[in-house]
């Protein structure tokens, strides 16, 4: 049996090459064949490492910024493209026990990149895409269990092959995945009806440092706490996640209404601070103001999108917005109606009518450079503090240009700031993004647009929430402090900590110390232990 099991061995080692020219390389290929436990599932078939003619192409894939892919951008050692649950428990078990970090990758959507680069000299990239199976129940408990590589667009999809009148509360962009997403607290067209993703999540299955899996059961409550909006990467690998989903009617309804600064944008975005907030649950409008070149003159606009999803028919929505926000002046024609999984289509930028099928669609490598920041709202904002921060925009010269608000209110202000790790819940009026985005590969470009970025935050300081100024964990961003030489301190932490989670934070350290006391999921940003 012994000399079965060498030959066993051997053969899986001159699968994923162990007999390299690095020593390194090949102590962790033996260690990750020796822990793979299924023989139907071979881990080399998921190993690829940096000597690997795939490996650029596989690292590419799934980043989605630009910023974070080039040539000085720090690479892994491997890339472990996990095709079961043991190929996670072995590069768990791995990379611990030879000192190297690991990088959790699943959409490739966080903002500055940490689920793919690390500052570690060696670090391990567990690349999660390929988990991506999804099992949806709507005839028992309206129910569903989904990998953390799969998207949301593929999660909507499948909801909507098996039902139109079930739906789920995530977030708008089809290619961002779950894991990520769901662990950070994603928002979407529904949170006002019925809160965030981890406000609907039942249960998970984790990879702990000791490369074992939990369920909510076995993991404990605290720990199921804190995945929930913590951010799953500073407590282990969750591999997949059971969630509720929820009634919506078998049609929604939907608008994009565009108005100019000539057309009184600014008059309209201010009433919008005192009306988005308190409308009826089922309605969620976002403002989107935007610097666009026009197509003719080659001169930049400013212009401001009123995004609306309402679960109803179009009828009644009229109705609504004639009575609460007639400033918008909401036309019939205005409307379109749709299932619900349709609408996940239109809020993914497709035009009306896009079959569905898109949804599926997992575009490779990294479009645009972008830099975004957050910043939370608690009192209306004066006309004088929009009208400046709309003439900055404008006056830059620089388009592809973003603040996105999103009104909360409704089921959000009923949810208790420490019912999960996300405590941005009554007291807001809305969130904001900025965004910037651009294609231009040169450094005066990039710090044209980060310069702005930054100089829009702090001509936001006035009018955002204060003592913490308070920040969304998953529009991640390394302005905010982030830990440096491969440590995670307390002191440090409570820094970015305290503006993603307020005083939460503190019980997440308390987590972080119980489940993981040596801190061997850690990044930048991540929650350390006492």
């Amino acid at each position: 049996m012994r000399v079965l099991l060498l030959i066993i061995l051997s053969f899986f080692c001159f699968l994923v090459s162990c007999t390299t020219s690095d020593p390194i390389l090949n102590d962790l290929l033996r260690c990750l064949t020796n822990h793979s436990r299924y023989s139907t599932y071979p881990i080399s078939e998921a190993i690829i490492t940096y000597q690997n003619t795939s490996f650029q192409s596989a690292l590419l894939a799934y980043i989605r910024n630009r910023r974070y892919s080039t040539p000085t951008t720090p690479k892994p050692l491997v890339i472990v493209a996990a095709k079961h649950e043991s190929h996670v428990q072995s590069t768990v078990i791995c990379a611990q026990q030879h000192g190297y970090q690991i990088r959790t990758r699943s959409g490739g959507h966080d903002f500055e990149g940490l689920s793919y680069v690390s500052s570690a000299t060696l670090f391990v990239m567990l690349d999660m895409s390929n988990l991506r199976s999804i099992d949806i129940n709507v005839t028992d408990g309206s129910t569903g269990w989904v990998e953390s590589g799969a998207t949301l667009g593929e999660l909507y999809f499948n909801i909507g092959n098996k039902s139109n009148i079930h739906g789920f509360p995530a977030g708008v962009c089809p290619t961002v995945g779950i894991g990520g997403h769901l662990s950070g607290g994603g928002y979407g067209p529904l949170m006002r009806k019925y809160g965030l993703t981890v406000d609907n999540i039942l249960d998970a299955k984790l990879v702990n440092v000791n490369g074992t899996i939990l369920d909510r059961k076995s993991m404990g409550e605290d720990l199921f706490w804190a995945i929930r909006g913590g951010g799953g990467a500073s407590f282990g690998v969750v591999v997949s996640w059971k969630i509720k989903l929820v009634p919506v009617p078998t049609k929604v309804t939907v608008f994009n209404v565009l108005r100019t600064l000539e057309q009184g944008a600014i008059d309209i975005v201010y009433r919008w601070q005192y009306v988005a907030p308190k409308l009826p649950k089922e309605i969620f409008i976002r403002a989107m103001l935007q610097v666009q070149k026009n197509s003719t003159s080659g001169k930049l606009a400013m212009e401001v999108s009123f995004i609306c999803h309402y679960l109803g028919d179009s009828e009644k929505l009229l109705s609504l917005m004639n009575q609460n926000f007639p400033e918008l002046g909401l036309q019939q024609n205005d409307c379109f109606e749709m299932s619900w999984v349709e609408s996940t289509v239109f809020w993914g930028n497709h035009p009306i009518g896009t079959p569905i099928a898109v949804l599926l669609d997992r575009p490779m490598g990294p479009p645009d450079f972008f830099k975004s920041k957050s910043d939370y709202v608690k009192e209306p904002i004066p006309k004088h503090g929009i009208e400046s921060i709309l003439d900055l925009m404008l006056k830059t010269g620089l388009d592809k240009l973003y603040m996105e608000w999103n009104p909360y209110g409704g089921r959000m202000s009923e949810i208790s700031e420490s019912e999960t790790p996300f405590p941005h819940r009554a007291g807001n009026l809305f969130l904001i993004q900025y965004l910037g985005y651009w294609k231009e590969d040169k450094a005066e470009t990039a710090r044209g647009y980060l310069d702005l970025i930054s100089k829009m935050y702090q001509e936001m300081t006035p009018f955002v929430s204060k003592t913490p100024r308070e920040a969304f964990l998953n529009y991640r961003d390394l302005d905010l402090g982030a830990s440096k030489g491969n440590q995670t301190k307390v002191e440090t932490a409570r820094v970015y900590g305290s503006m993603y989670f307020k005083e939460n934070f503190d019980r997440l350290v308390r987590v972080k110390t119980a489940v993981d006391p040596q801190n061997f999921f850690k990044n930048e940003q991540s929650i350390p232990p006492l």
